[in-house]
């Protein structure tokens, strides 16, 4: 029965859209970011995600998450563990 509704993407489903935008956006490893853990540090840690990788990464999360992240939902919180960055996308697409 459905409400009209899609359910939202599963947690397998966004986690591994989000490694694959990881990997696409800052040139890593499929294998590095499928090591990745809730508490992988991202931004500040990863060199390859400086500021200007931010603004890829979080059009690249709307298009393929099919969501809208405003400016004011980005923070260091956010970015800085990829734990973080997975219940962001999740809430995101939950609202979506």
């Amino acid at each position: 029965m459905s409400n009209g509704h899609d359910l939202a993407p599963s947690r397998a489903a966004i986690d591994a859209k989000l490694r694959k935008i990881l990997s696409d956006v800052l040139g890593l490893a499929a294998d590095d970011v499928a090591a990745f853990d809730a508490d992988t540090g991202l931004f500040g840690h990863l060199p390859e995600l400086d500021s200007m990788a931010v603004a890829g990464l979080l059009t690249e999360m709307e298009d393929q998450l099919d969501i809208i992240i405003e400016d004011d939902d980005v923070d260091g919180e956010m970015l800085e563990t990829y734990g973080g960055l997975l219940a962001f996308a999740e809430a995101k697409a939950v609202k979506a």
